[in-house]
């Protein structure tokens, strides 16, 4: 009895011993990861919701703040996160002084919001060169002749119109402003196209939330906000007029339709403009959402689980679902097979390869 009892205390050690080396080699791939990014508010809603859903199956974290574009730009360039979220894509130039890699992570479309007693979604016609003369300060009723001749037998009111900017460093407002100088030349040359400009009238808010915020506090009021952020504050958008003189609706196939003919090149980071598109049923102020992320990093377990949560997001099931419920197209499997090449040929964490 005391070899039996002897030989299983021996065996429970070894046992014990076994178990622990084998957790000590297992932890480490079983520990959460925790993935920190920063930047554009235009896909915040779908990063939200792709975080939760990737957390919900691995276990793994990703925190991002939506601190507008130029915020993104310049915490991914100072390292204080894993990646930068901009809608403002960089420069091959840019890009290569920075150490930066860029990829497109899904399309979207601005829309101009407006809090205008009887108008509801889509109610309100507008087109480039009135929305353009708006935001100079050229038109400031809302029954001006401009705006009556694109919504016949409409009874618009007789009151100012009130215009709502970004305040930040904003992608959103790179689109917006890219727009406006492609339909109107008085603003390319007195005001032009960047993420901040010099605004001619309104007042500011914060990110795409913020400008939301203060068009539904104030009738009169228009401003302009990535599609979801109407949707989610139940502000009523405009229609747009497009390039091929046809009014259109913010949707997925407008959305879709403005990128059909989209190039995305990996010698530029993909960068590309997509508004003004040609089509008749392409929306004419859409544009893509990016991510940075440095060439170089030392930490190989977080870089290749924030690559494994933008693959999950590209080609899961449930990542491209959540785009479609929040209204933001997926990007093309052919462009994900792109950027995933350049991930593997670029991206270097540890030493190694980091996806």
């Amino acid at each position: 009895m005391r070899f039996l009892t002897s030989r299983t205390a021996k065996l429970a050690t070894l046992t014990g011993l076994a178990a622990l080396m084998l957790a000590t080699i297992v932890a480490p791939s079983m520990a959460a990861v925790s993935i920190t990014g920063a930047g554009a508010t235009f896909p915040a809603p779908l990063y939200y919701k792709w975080a939760n859903d990737w957390k919900a199956k691995t276990g793994n974290k990703v925190n991002y703040q939506a601190i507008g574009s130029g915020g993104g730009i310049s915490a991914i360039k100072n390292g204080t996160v894993l990646f930068g979220g901009s809608d403002a894509p960089l420069t091959a130039g840019e890009l290569n002084s920075a150490g930066l890699v860029q990829f497109p992570t899904c399309i979207g479309g601005v829309v101009p919001i407006v809090n205008l007693p009887g108008f509801g979604n889509g109610k309100l016609k507008l087109n480039g060169p009135v929305l353009a003369q708006i935001y100079l300060g050229q038109i400031t009723m809302w029954n001006a002749g401009a705006i009556k001749s694109l919504n016949p037998g409409a009874k618009l009111p007789a009151t100012r119109i009130l215009v709502v900017h970004r305040s930040d460093s904003s992608g959103t407002t790179w689109i917006f402003t890219h727009y406006l100088s492609s339909v109107s030349s008085t603003w390319a040359s007195q005001v032009g196209a960047d993420k901040s400009v010099r605004w001619r009238v309104g007042v500011g808010g914060k990110g795409n939330e913020g400008v939301a915020g203060l068009v539904k506090q104030t009738k009169g009021r228009i401003g302009y906000v990535e599609y979801a952020y109407s949707v989610q504050s139940r502000i009523p958008y405009a229609q747009m007029k497009n390039k091929a003189g046809k009014f259109v609706l913010p949707s997925l196939g407008s959305f879709g339709a403005a990128a059909a003919g989209a190039r995305w090149s990996s010698s530029n980071g993909f960068g590309t403009i997509l508004v003004n598109a040609a089509g008749s049923r392409s929306w004419p102020i859409a544009g893509a959402s990016f991510a940075l992320v440095k060439k170089s990093t030392g930490n190989y377990a977080n870089a290749h689980a924030m690559f494994s949560f933008f693959d999950w997001a590209y080609k899961n099931g449930t990542g491209r679902a959540d785009a479609t419920r929040l209204q933001y197209v997926s990007m093309p499997l052919s462009v994900v097979g792109a950027v995933e090449r350049v991930w593997h040929a670029q991206v270097k964490a540890g030493g190694k390869a980091a996806w």
